[in-house]
């Protein structure tokens, strides 16, 4: 980098854009700047860039004049059309998750429970080519936000594989709780998929990084997924179901539930459960069991705050942790939740890696194999479980 600082713009003024300017805003010995924001609504990123006290843009091409980096924080389905677009300008580019998929091409009549897996997956990995085929022809970074790549815990478990040599044998990672706070999650079109994409994509995205590192550290060759079995259901949309009013239900064609068994090419495995269906808080751990250590990586919940609460009221005002659902009673509030979650160390990397010009612990490799293991997990659900090969680039 040859500017005083590296010049970011926030592409969207929702949920995630709250946590992606917390964190660039934490990065420390690299100078970044955060310029400013656009967003297809006007109010929105109007009230946003007065919050925060930086400058709205009418456009993306307006956005990408006054900075080096567009940071993507829009619904999945506007994420290949986007990084094109900036990376075409000559950006760097940060993607949230899911990196890309399948969002049914503007059919009208798109459902995509009951479309077929095997196009969706096609599509979806010539999606993936167009963004690689951009980077490589601008030379530009992207950064693919995975923040379970970063968190301490993840972080400490590549460290003790890589350095005592281990073998990872097999893995047991989850993510669930009772439903995301997006307005766009429920329907194929705009998140791609369900519980599998939504969720599943974290301990997977982890479980493939680190059979990535043992590969490099042990043969010089990252260890890739080689097959998928999966299946997927929608529980809260059984005529059986009976809703208590505890688990958002409001899903139009995606599945609330998933459960992916995976081998990798070393014949290992790991198995990755997401879910919907789960109350009193976000559940996020991967469990590492090799041939010379086991270790439990546990985000969320952790213990290392522990507090009762006698009356609910009297917690009014307090943050304790995501989707906790009571604030009465024994809870474990998180000190620093974006901390242990990995968001500030990931856009710690990510500058450093535009400032530096290296590749970020999270990008394009880790981006596609996660893409087309989630993709090749549908087609194996649509076939009731089927082992089915892992889709190559």
């Amino acid at each position: 980098m040859t500017e005083k600082a590296i010049r970011v713009g926030i592409v969207g003024a929702g949920f995630a854009a709250r946590f992606h300017w917390e964190g660039l805003n934490r990065v420390h010995g690299v100078p970044v700047r955060v310029i400013g924001v656009t967003s297809k609504t006007e109010p929105a990123r109007e009230a946003f860039a007065e919050q925060k006290k930086i400058r709205a843009f009418a456009t993306l091409a307006d956005l990408s004049q006054a900075v080096d980096v567009i940071d993507l924080c829009t619904p999945p389905a506007s994420h290949e059309r986007l990084a094109v677009e900036a990376l075409a300008l000559g950006k760097h580019v940060i993607i949230e998750k899911p990196f890309t998929g399948y969002f049914g091409a503007g059919a009208a009549d798109f459902r995509g429970n009951t479309f077929p897996k095997k196009k969706m997956l096609a599509e979806t990995m010539r999606s993936c080519e167009r963004v690689l085929a951009a980077a490589a022809g601008s030379g530009q970074k992207v950064c693919y936000a995975e923040n379970w790549v970063y968190a301490p815990t993840i972080q400490k478990e590549r460290e003790i594989v890589v350095k005592s040599g281990a073998q990872i044998l097999w893995m047991r990672g989850e993510q669930s709780h009772s439903g995301s706070h997006s307005p766009y999650y429920g329907s194929w079109e705009f998140s791609g998929g369900g519980s599998l994409i939504g969720k599943g994509c974290h301990p997977l995205s982890a479980a493939l990084y680190l059979k990535h590192a043992e590969g490099e550290s042990r043969n010089g060759v990252p260890i890739r997924p080689l097959t998928v079995s999966a299946r997927t259901h929608e529980i809260t949309r059984l005529k059986s179901y009976c809703d208590e009013g505890f688990l958002r239900t409001a899903y139009k064609d995606i599945e609330d539930y998933a459960l992916v068994h995976v081998t990798f090419s070393d014949g290992t495995i790991a198995d990755i459960f997401a879910s919907e269906l789960v109350i009193g808080g976000v559940q996020n751990s991967l469990e590492v069991v090799c041939n010379n250590h086991r270790t439990r990586c546990n985000l969320n919940p952790i213990n290392a705050l522990e507090t009762y609460c006698a009356a609910e009221e009297r917690f009014k005002d307090v943050y304790v942790v995501e989707k906790i659902g009571t604030k009465q009673g024994w809870s474990h509030p998180a000190p620093d939740e974006s901390w242990q979650h990995g968001y500030p160390q990931q856009f710690q990397d990510f500058m450093e890696s535009i400032w530096h010009d290296r590749e970020p612990l999270s990008g394009m490799a880790l981006a596609r194999d996660t893409t087309a293991v989630l993709y090749s997990s549908y087609v194996s659900a649509e076939l009731n479980g089927a082992e089915t090969q892992v889709a190559e680039l």
